[in-house]
């Protein structure tokens, strides 16, 4: 049976990954609904390539622009998700708007969507309490797909929570890993945007510049899992291939890891684990590149000196609204930078 796909940031890195999963099983698929903001060539080529039924432009410049150009087209061109538009129930929502933007649109769409797959952290952040009401009221099931929190939601599958010693989550520590911190005030955008293993959008690669984006997924951590602060520590792991370790009371210690591309976690959240994600990779990833992966497990502590921001980990918690001040914060200095 053919389901239905919406995404929220479809021109957006985690959006365009989606689309190119959907686009090698199209027989699988039929977009429903596409959001996007001002990227006016993708948006236009999104609406001709996947005819989606509804395209929200939340940029009205763009999105006057857009109307006038496919008024007489199947696809309808609104400015905001509004329930008047939407006829029925989607199967399967990305939620990937960056920022605290994306966290109405992600709340109009769980009341319309059968399952919600959420890589938009600061929604979390600062609303996770109306994501789960919202959620329970319309018995829609959600799944974290950032990698990290993907990883934890894995390995906790089949265990109880109560048997939780520790949780690691993993940081790559970005392109600054290794630069004296005295040449950190000459530090140019270009240089904090290039992440030296994962490819992002802008927003999220300067977080992880700073590790601002660890000190968010933290956040993100608890209120998902409900698991305390105290529980959950982050370890620098350049290679980027381990996502999440949990350590158990009984001495067990589980990990998960797989290649730095979003594509795994996507892929495997929007097909139940039921897939072979060769279908879905290039073809240089091979299964002797996977094993070779295993050579690669070097973890080490937080350096304070490079990563000034890991001081701010046990106060995140300090009053219910730090987690807002502290996503806002960021969110501006990001901006300005």
């Amino acid at each position: 049976m053919i389901k239905t796909i919406s995404i929220l940031g479809s021109t957006g890195s985690i959006g365009l990954t989606s689309l190119d999963i959907i686009e090698k099983k199209k027989n699988f698929f039929k977009v429903y609904l596409l959001s996007a903001n001002k990227n006016y060539k993708l948006i236009t080529r999104q609406i001709k390539k996947y005819k989606p039924s509804i395209f929200v432009i939340g940029n009205y410049s763009i999105f006057k622009k857009v109307s006038k150009a496919y008024k007489s087209k199947k696809t309808l061109i609104v400015n905001q998700i509004d329930h008047n538009f939407i006829k029925k129930k989607t199967d399967i929502t990305i939620a990937a708007i960056p920022g605290i933007a994306g966290l109405l649109p992600t709340i109009k769409m769980i009341e319309k969507s059968k399952k919600v797959l959420i890589a938009n952290k600061e929604s979390v952040i600062c609303g996770w309490n109306l994501i789960k009401k919202a959620a329970s009221k319309n018995q829609t099931s959600i799944i974290p797909v950032d990698s990290e929190h993907f990883s934890i939601y894995k390995l906790l599958e089949n265990n109880q929570y109560n048997q939780i010693r520790k949780i690691y989550i993993t940081a790559s520590g970005g392109p600054f890993l290794n630069l004296d911190p005295k040449k950190f005030k000459n530090i140019k955008v270009h240089q904090a945007l290039k992440h030296p293993k994962w490819k992002m959008g802008k927003k999220i690669s300067i977080d992880s510049a700073t590790l601002m984006n660890k000190m968010l997924e933290l956040i993100e951590a608890e209120k998902i899992f409900k698991i305390p602060l105290e529980k959950i520590e982050i370890l620098i792991h350049p290679n980027s291939i381990v996502h999440a370790i949990v350590s158990l009371k009984n001495g067990i210690n589980k990990l998960l890891y797989h290649s730095t591309s979003m594509t795994v976690p996507l892929a495997n959240a929007i097909f139940d684990g039921k897939l072979s994600i060769d279908d879905f990779m290039s073809k240089n990833f091979s299964y002797k590149k996977k094993d070779e992966m295993l050579n690669q497990f070097n973890f080490k502590k937080v350096n304070k000196k490079i990563f000034p921001i890991i001081i701010i980990k046990n106060r995140l918690n300090e009053y219910p609204s730090t987690p807002i001040i502290i996503n806002a914060s960021n969110e501006i200095l990001v901006q300005k930078f």
